[in-house]
């Protein structure tokens, strides 16, 4: 898929003369997270984010630093701190080094750079100007609607267990020589041994992500590698059960 695909079309943005209080009442009053900065000739020239309104002095959260590091940091730093704090226009205080996509950026690249960025959202550029805006919630809404598409398809056992053991194939993760798949009316019987215990959730996801599946039954054994000690699939239940009862377990006073 492309960003074209999931991007939302009607961009909310501001210019680098706007106030900030004009900004934050327009994010809230939109339910988003960011507004990209657009001058007076139609340009990208920021963004301001929640981000950028954490630390105000409207509210008391203003960075401060113990003398010996203001020193380190030096006045250059302090003095920009302070414009972020306490700047009234969009212009003082938005992010001017913007992480842009194209339409024809495919999604998986538009997720690593959010992921590598620490962003929620992504103009969308056709050379200088937005088109369009990427977000979190694009991709979840995109989600949404695959998942409300996609419809189970029939399919006989042996084309359900040769789907498996080809998606098992090709994950680095998996532990294919250890493990033997059944499958009967579609019903999936996962049997062998585990190395990590994380591959046994790993295999049942892979499992009911086949068409035609109905149920996934878990056997497997886990073999833990130092001490040889092996864990059936019941034990193992049990234990995760006993952890979770004991994290939730008020303290002992």
């Amino acid at each position: 898929m492309l960003v074209a695909d999931v991007m939302a079309h009607r961009v909310i943005s501001v210019r680098p003369d706007t106030w900030v209080a004009e900004a934050v009442r327009l994010m809230l009053q939109n339910d988003i997270s960011g507004l990209p900065v657009i001058d007076a000739d139609g340009v990208l020239v920021g963004i301001v984010t929640e981000g950028d309104f954490l630390r105000r002095t409207e509210i008391g959260t203003e960075r401060r630093r113990p003398h010996w590091l203001e020193f380190v940091v030096g006045a250059g730093r302090l003095a920009e701190d302070y414009v972020h704090s306490h700047g009234r226009t969009v212009a003082e205080v938005m992010t001017r080094d913007v992480v842009t996509v194209t339409e024809e950026t495919p999604l998986d690249d538009a997720v690593e750079l959010m992921e590598r960025r620490h962003v929620k959202r992504l103009p969308v550029v056709r050379g200088e100007r937005v088109v369009g805006i990427v977000s979190r919630a694009n991709l979840l809404h995109a989600l949404a609607r695959l998942a409300s598409e996609a419809k189970p398809r029939t399919s006989d056992d042996a084309a359900i267990r040769d789907q498996l053991l080809a998606e098992v194939d090709k994950q680095p993760w998996a532990p294919r020589a250890s493990i033997n798949v059944v499958v009967r009316d579609g019903i999936v019987d996962l049997w062998g041994v585990v190395l990590d215990n994380r591959e046994r959730q790993a295999l049942v996801v892979a499992a009911e992500n086949v068409p035609g599946v109905k149920q996934v039954r878990d056997h497997l054994a886990w073999l833990e590698p130092y001490t040889g000690y092996v864990m059936e699939a019941e034990e193992v239940a049990a234990a995760e059960v006993s952890a979770e009862r004991r994290q939730g377990a008020p303290a002992r006073p």
